[in-house]
């Protein structure tokens, strides 16, 4: 079989055979015929035989030799026109890499931001020009620089101890550090350090100018101080407020109960007495609700839940307001259905909210009737106890309801001059139910009464049976009491030895906390009872000094605050300082003889 190499070049050499032969016949031709003029010596046929078997090689050959001429060529232009091709790609890559760096550079021209990099032994590589609008230094002078000229040694080493915890790739790490302008000037930077996780171990740093930012931290800072400072100041107002209201709300309160007791009084002086003892009990009424208010705006109120029985706090309150409405010929009613559970909320607040209603029933009721109605809704471990006080009173317009539980503020100013009031007792009503996550609202048409209600939920509770305590009637006339009275209030003073003096109280007085120690000192009391704030020494420094010099004697007298400092946090500091108990001004003739025959031990029982 002919190889393909041998059928690939037949077809290219048969032209040069033939032309060969041709040749070589017409050469013969002319050698014998035209030019010898032998023609017998001319043998065509021998000629082309002789010629093909000589042409054939030589063809095949010279073909040959053409198609690897051919075949070089092939590559060779191949060759160049791939070196073309990678020269343009090269090229193009050369011309894309030169964009980057273009649009790189300009990138780091233009930030905001500055970047640097720093080799792994702390030498400065690269600074970004806006180095220069930040610090004020160029670039040629910030890379002169040592790295501690415009920081603190204390940033500085807190930086690099950052640093050095940095991992190559691994998360960043952000510094806040005060820095400084070429000008001197302060400023304040913030920088995120990260090591690049390529091998090099090169640390990059992206830093900010943060100045305004920390300006105004650093206002938010002295707005919230100075905010503290005013919520402490009218904190303190406050307590100072009561304190020197109750002080003589004490005396006044404290004198009317002794003139009302005695018998010596006409019938014209005992209703003034009782018109004395009203006023003051509203103006004291009124600076509860101040204060009160005043806890609450400020966050300072907190819940108590404990046990109670609903039934007994609306006719407890009921009963406290009785009095009063049936002065007015108001019959007072306590619906209460027997199915009504014991519940875990806070009672007394409850029972505050209640009485004000009530009271407010009681004052703008002029004839009918109040009613105290109380349902529940139990829902598995849970309820939802509504309380409703009903009244038949004025009522209130349409465009004053929505309003009537703002603070100081009441139907109308028509109703404040006639009725009186500071318009606080349905505020604090209000934001003791919020407290409660409950709700709070009124239903009234003006002229036909009105009805306040609340709805709390709360957990059902189990009401264990009270134990079995004396009731303490109080003292008898030889008792033989000796206490001991720290106040420098000389009319307290006073009012507290007359209304001792019936009950055989041996009463030493001390007008203020270092006659109140010397005293204690020199002798044996029952009981002590010590003012808070006094002049040369407070009661509690007092209290502190005598515990601590009983502490050596291994006794201890009781000691009871007998104060107008009656906010929460005042009586745990009394209680902290070692005091018993405490007796909020004004004083109570009952509570002030319950309290001196319960800690003298001078009871007896009922």
């Amino acid at each position: 079989m002919i190889s393909a190499r041998l059928r690939d070049r037949l077809p290219r050499a048969a032209p040069a055979v033939v032309l060969i032969v041709a040749a070589a016949v017409a050469m013969d031709f002319t050698v014998n015929v035209l030019i010898l003029r032998a023609p017998a010596n001319f043998t065509p046929y021998m000629t082309m035989l002789i010629s093909t078997i000589i042409a054939v090689p030589l063809a095949l050959w010279v073909v040959g030799q053409t198609l690897s001429l051919e075949r070089m060529r092939d590559q060779l232009s191949a060759s160049v026109a791939d070196k073309d091709a990678r020269q343009a790609e090269a090229e193009a890559a050369l011309e894309r890499l030169g964009e980057t760096k273009r649009l790189y550079r300009l990138l780091a021209d233009n930030l905001t931001d500055h970047v640097a990099l720093w080799s792994p032994t702390g030498e400065r590589l690269y600074s970004s020009p806006s180095i220069e609008r930040i610090t004020g230094f160029t670039v040629e002078e910030f890379m002169a620089l040592p790295p501690t000229a415009i920081v603190s040694e204390a940033d500085f080493d807190r930086v690099a101890a950052l640093i050095r915890t940095l991992q190559p790739g691994g998360p960043p790490a952000v510094a806040t550090y005060e820095s400084f302008r070429k000008d001197g000037a302060s400023i304040w930077i913030e920088s995120t350090y990260s090591r690049l996780g390529d091998g090099s171990n090169i640390l990059i740093v992206a830093s900010r100018d943060i100045t305004e930012r920390k300006q105004l931290e650093l206002k938010l800072v002295k707005a919230l101080e100075l905010a503290e400072g005013a919520s402490a100041a009218k904190s303190d107002f406050l307590a100072n407020m009561t304190h020197e209201l109750r002080t003589p709300l004490t005396a006044i309160i404290g004198f009317a109960e002794v003139l009302r007791r005695s018998r010596d009084l006409s019938k014209t002086a005992d209703r003034q007495v009782g018109h004395i003892l009203d006023a003051s009990h509203t103006l004291l009424s009124v600076v509860n609700d101040v204060l009160d208010f005043s806890r609450l705006e400020a966050g300072g109120l907190e819940l108590d839940p404990a046990p109670f029985d609903p039934s007994a706090m609306a006719s407890s309150c009921a009963a406290l307001v009785e009095e009063r409405a049936v002065a007015k010929g108001l019959a007072v009613r306590v619906k209460a259905p027997k199915s009504l559970k014991p519940m875990n909320l806070d009672g007394p607040r409850l029972s505050q909210v209640l009485l004000n209603f009530l009271s407010n029933a009681v004052k703008f009721t002029a004839h009918g009737s109040i009613t105290v109605a109380l349902s529940q809704t139990v829902d598995g471990d849970t309820a939802v106890l509504r309380g409703e006080v009903v009244d038949t009173g004025i009522g209130i317009a349409p465009e004053h309801r929505d309003n009537i539980f703002d603070r100081f503020s009441q139907a109308d100013a028509a109703v404040s001059r006639r009725f009186g009031g500071t318009g606080l007792g349905l505020a604090i009503s209000r934001r003791i139910i919020e407290r409660m996550d409950g709700k709070i609202g009124v239903d009234s048409a003006k002229g036909r009464g009105s009805t306040f209600w609340f709805e709390v939920r709360g957990p059902l509770a189990e009401l264990h049976p009270p134990e079995e305590t004396h009731a303490v009637e109080g003292l008898d006339a030889d008792a033989g009491v000796r206490l001991l009275l720290v106040e420098d209030n000389a009319v307290n003073r006073e009012l507290i030895r007359t209304m001792l003096e019936p009950f055989g109280v041996e009463l030493e007085t001390a007008n203020d906390g270092v006659a109140g120690v010397e005293a204690m000192r020199q002798g044996h009391y029952d009981l002590v009872l010590m003012d808070v704030q006094m002049p040369v020494m407070d009661g509690l420094t007092a209290t502190r000094e005598i515990r601590a010099m009983e502490g050596a004697r291994g006794a201890s007298t009781p000691i009871v605050a007998m104060t107008a400092n009656v906010l929460p946090e005042q009586i745990a500091n009394c209680l902290a300082a070692g005091m018993d108990d405490h007796l909020g001004k004004p004083i109570s003739p009952t509570k002030l003889l319950e309290t001196v025959a319960r800690w003298s031990g001078r009871t007896h029982a009922a």
